[in-house]
């Protein structure tokens, strides 16, 4: 099993991404420092240390937020799709253009190996698969599941992601559904994305 590791830097980018007001309010309830909220904190972590910050972040603020985590998280996902992009160095600027110069219908598996490519801390982390007409994200490290139990899947943050980076590639929303995830005792997190062969 993947040991799972996170940039320090996509963890500043998360807490950015959240705004300090929420992220002080969820920390303090789940009784975490404030100065978790700072992005600078992050600076001097390693990917491992990164990691666990991240899931114990995600973990606060699913219980600061209730059955109302879901839809915030995956908007958080989302926003942050916006900010990897516009953060990136210049080869995955490079490649998002060459992705965005595609054919519309052959630009989704890029464009997930691109975010793949971003959100992974090393090479094989994380893969795209075909499968029949649809895709397959297969993440194998999953840094929000860190030391995380639950009855269902909890990678919300990395759904958001998945849909907007899919949303920046062809400007249509997909179906996508995390089917298996290593926080209910799966091997690896799985996210169906439903193409149903549309170009």
């Amino acid at each position: 099993m993947t040991q799972p590791a996170l940039s320090p830097a996509l963890m500043a980018l998360f807490v950015e991404t959240i705004g300090q007001d929420t992220f002080s309010a969820a920390l303090s309830k789940a009784g975490l420092p404030v100065e978790w909220a700072r992005p600078e904190k992050y600076a001097s972590m390693d990917a491992a240390q990164a990691a666990q910050s991240y899931a114990r972040l995600q973990s606060a603020l699913r219980m600061y937020y209730g059955r109302g985590a879901r839809g915030i998280l995956l908007r958080i996902g989302s926003n942050l799709w916006d900010r990897m992009i516009k953060d990136a160095p210049f080869s995955i600027k490079a490649q998002a253009s060459l992705i965005r110069g595609l054919p519309k219908s052959l630009r989704r598996k890029p464009a997930l190996e691109l975010l793949a490519r971003i959100l992974g801390a090393k090479r094989g982390d994380i893969t795209v698969h075909t499968l029949d007409l649809d895709l397959l994200l297969v993440d194998r490290a999953s840094p929000a599941t860190l030391d995380q139990s639950d009855d269902t899947p909890i990678c919300f943050v990395t759904l958001g992601l998945i849909r907007e980076c899919l949303y920046w590639a062809v400007g249509e929303e997909h179906d996508i559904e995390e089917r298996a995830c290593r926080a209910t005792g799966a091997r690896q997190c799985e996210f169906k994305i439903t193409t149903g062969g549309r170009s």
